[in-house]
C-alpha cells in the first residue's frame, strides 16, 4: 500500500520488542511466575474443595483465565510504559520527529504490546501445562481472543501512556482500572453463580467476554454466547483504535 512507511513501522516494532526482551526476567519471567503462584494458591489449595465448574475441574476452569489475565496486563504495561518512560526521560521527541504518521506510530506501538502479551501468554500456557492438562476445544477462537484481547489492552495502554505524566499516574491506572477489570472478570469464579446485581455488573465488564471466550476456546464451556464475545472484541478494538489515532494525531499530552 502506497503512502505507508512500512520500514518505519517495522523499526518501531523491533524497538518495542527489543525493549521488553532486554529485561525479559522482569517483563516476561515475572508475569509467568505470578500466574503460576495464582494457579497454585487458588487451584491447588482451594481446588480440592471447589466444585467443578462448567463440567471441568476448578483447576482447568481458572487456568485459561490466568493466561488471559497475563496477556492483557502485559500488553497494557508494554505500551503504557513505553510512552511514559519516553516522556519522563525526554526522548519522546525522537519518536515525534520520526517520519511516521499517527497510524504508523500507533501500529508499531500496539504490535509491540501485542507481541509481549502473546509471548507471556504462551509461556504461561506451557508453564501451566506442568500442573494441569488443558484441553483445546477450538484453537481458532483461542487465537482470536488472545490476539484481540492483547490488541485491545495494548491500545488501552497507549491511552494510559499518553495521559500519564509520571510513574504514579501509570500505577494509579494499573491499580484502579486494569487490575479490577481483569480480576473481577470471572477469572477465578463462574460469573453465572454470582447473585444479582453483581452478575449483571459482571456482564458489563468487556474483559469478562475476553476471559470467557478464551476459556470457551480451551474447555468448550461458555457463560455467554460466543458471538456476543466476538462482537465485543471487534467493537472495543475499533473504538480504541479510533480514539488512539485521534489522540496521537492531535499530539495530546505529547507536545507540551
Amino acid at each position: 500500500m502506497e503512502g505507508v512507511n512500512w520500514i518505519g513501522v517495522a523499526t518501531l516494532y523491533r524497538r518495542e520488542v527489543q525493549r521488553f526482551l532486554a529485561v525479559a526476567a522482569q517483563t516476561v519471567g515475572g508475569p509467568v511466575v505470578s500466574a503460576l503462584l495464582f494457579l497454585t494458591v487458588f487451584g491447588v489449595a482451594l481446588g480440592r474443595h471447589a466444585p467443578a465448574l462448567g463440567g471441568v475441574s476448578y483447576l482447568v476452569f481458572i487456568a485459561p483465565g490466568l493466561v488471559m489475565m497475563a496477556v492483557l496486563q502485559n500488553a497494557f504495561a508494554n505500551t503504557s510504559s513505553s510512552l511514559l518512560v519516553a516522556k519522563v526521560q525526554g526522548n519522546i521527541v525522537d519518536l515525534l520527529l520520526a517520519p511516521l504518521g499517527p497510524g504508523e506510530f500507533l501500529a508499531g506501538l500496539a504490535l509491540g504490546g501485542v507481541t509481549r502479551g502473546l509471548v507471556v501468554g504462551m509461556l504461561t500456557v506451557l508453564a501451566a501445562a506442568l500442573f494441569v492438562s488443558l484441553p483445546l476445544a477450538n484453537p481458532v477462537l483461542c487465537l482470536f481472543y488472545a490476539v484481540g484481547g492483547a490488541l485491545a489492552f495494548s491500545l488501552l495502554g497507549v491511552v494510559g501512556g499518553l495521559w500519564a505524566q509520571k510513574m504514579d499516574h501509570q500505577a494509579a491506572v494499573t491499580n484502579f482500572v486494569i487490575a479490577p477489570l481483569t480480576l473481577l472478570s470471572g477469572t477465578f469464579y463462574a460469573v453465572s453463580t454470582l447473585p444479582e446485581p453483581f452478575r449483571s455488573i459482571a456482564y458489563l465488564d468487556p474483559v469478562f467476554y475476553l476471559v470467557n471466550g478464551f476459556r470457551y476456546g480451551i474447555t468448550g464451556h461458555s457463560e455467554a454466547p460466543p458471538l456476543v464475545g466476538i462482537l465485543v472484541v471487534l467493537v472495543v478494538n475499533i473504538l480504541l483504535g479510533i480514539l488512539c489515532h485521534r489522540l496521537l494525531a492531535s499530539g495530546w499530552r505529547l507536545r507540551q
